[in-house]
């Protein structure tokens, strides 16, 4: 069929746009460009040539129109989710794109019935629904481009260009947020080598009487988190193994002396460090 070179051509010309642009929102600026160009040119061959056979027409609104149309309804949408996409902190960005995606998802939910339709790769209504001059009242899509070229246009064509343009932008949205989970887990490894340059160089039952006196103080987690949590955490901080931090509690407790002796000998310090800060 003579449009399939017209639609190879333009995945080329879309394929090289992907490639050499990262920025989303010139990429999706072009594509529209480029899209609305090869409707229009589909467009003008349509009312030209028209079709041999309903089959053909049918295969031409079913399958061809939609893979171009839902490259328009790609990229506009992009721009739009783009162009509004907070630029804070990782946290508020996966939550705004997780938004958009059941956006999305909702689209098939208000067309469930066509939706299953064309998943499943029915064909029985297939000259109701890609036949021009046919209508479907049943369907809840906006069906207006339907009735402003009627000339090139089907009730449902519309709608599978848009169920193809939002499982591409749902894939689009997922690897956004991957990318952004990813940067943060990269961000927080990096933190932790950072960190591991700090060493303990204090007693093993000295880091665990602190620890101990932290988790019941309440500090951190009000309280919640428990001894093995913390323990773990002050040993990747500080690359200690503390060994049986239980066992050595209980030595702790024993003891004839203070029991708080590592966090009285820090009540010392810290005081003299503020005399020495008021001479």
């Amino acid at each position: 069929m003579e449009y399939q070179k017209l639609v190879a051509e333009f995945a080329t010309k879309l394929d090289v746009l992907e490639c050499k642009n990262e920025d989303v929102l010139y990429t999706a600026e072009t594509g529209i460009a480029h899209t609305e160009r090869c409707i229009k040119q589909l467009r003008r061959r349509v009312l030209k040539h028209g079709f041999s056979s309903v089959e053909e027409e049918i295969h031409f609104f079913k399958h061809i129109k939609p893979q171009i149309l839902s490259k328009l309804i790609y990229y506009v949408k992009l721009y739009h989710i783009e162009s509004k996409r907070p630029r804070s902190s990782a946290k508020f960005q996966v939550k705004y794109l997780n938004g958009q995606i059941n956006k999305l998802q909702n689209y098939f939910n208000d067309n469930l019935e066509f939706y299953h339709y064309h998943r499943r790769g029915a064909t029985t209504l297939d000259e109701q629904y890609f036949i021009r001059g046919q209508s479907d009242l049943r369907s809840p899509t906006d069906s207006f481009h339907f009735f402003i070229d009627e000339e090139f246009s089907t009730c449902q064509d519309y709608t599978v260009a848009t169920i193809m343009a939002f499982d591409m932008l749902i894939v689009y949205l997922q690897q956004e947020i991957e990318k952004l989970e990813n940067n943060t887990h990269i961000a927080n490894k990096s933190l932790m080598k950072q960190t591991n340059k700090l060493f303990w160089t204090g007693s093993k039952t000295e880091l665990i009487e602190l620890i101990y006196a932290l988790k019941g103080s309440g500090a951190i987690n009000s309280g919640t988190a428990d001894i093995k949590e913390m323990a773990t955490m002050f040993e990747h901080i500080f690359n200690i193994d503390l060994g049986n931090y239980y066992h050595t509690f209980i030595e702790i407790r024993a003891r004839k002396c203070s029991k708080t002796k590592f966090l009285d000998r820090l009540i010392d310090a810290l005081n003299k460090r503020f005399e020495d800060a008021d001479e």
